[in-house]
């Protein structure tokens, strides 16, 4: 793939994690990762500062050598995806407020099941 299509990869992965840290239901951390990846193949300098940024960097660090995510991180994940099924429950009717409870039970178990950082 050309260097442009992980270049805007990247990009759009990044500005995903930042619209992660305002809405419960969409996860930063794996989209920085994402990001991160896109980077290696397309420009060294943003993956640079990717791995060495304070907040983000040790959470791509463990994921490249071990696959593994924090307990905090999976905390995170759990209360975040929490939240959005009490507002979905909350405000969208059935069947569609089952949505949320769906994404949570599959991305929440695979969450719990990756090693700790």
């Amino acid at each position: 793939m050309p260097k442009i299509f992980y270049l805007i990869a990247g990009f759009v992965a990044l500005g995903l994690g930042g619209l992660g840290v305002l809405l419960p239901l969409l996860p930063t951390v794996p989209f920085i990762i994402l990001a991160a990846f896109c980077f290696a193949r397309s420009n060294e300098r943003l993956e640079r500062w990717l791995v060495e940024h304070r907040t983000f960097g040790s959470h791509i660090r463990a994921w490249r050598e071990r696959g593994a995510i924090s307990r905090k991180g999976k905390q995170a994940a759990l209360a975040a995806f929490a939240v959005s099924i009490v507002l979905a429950l909350l405000l969208a009717p059935l069947p569609w407020s089952l949505a949320p409870m769906a994404a949570a039970l599959i991305g929440g178990s695979w969450i719990w099941t990756r090693p700790d950082a």
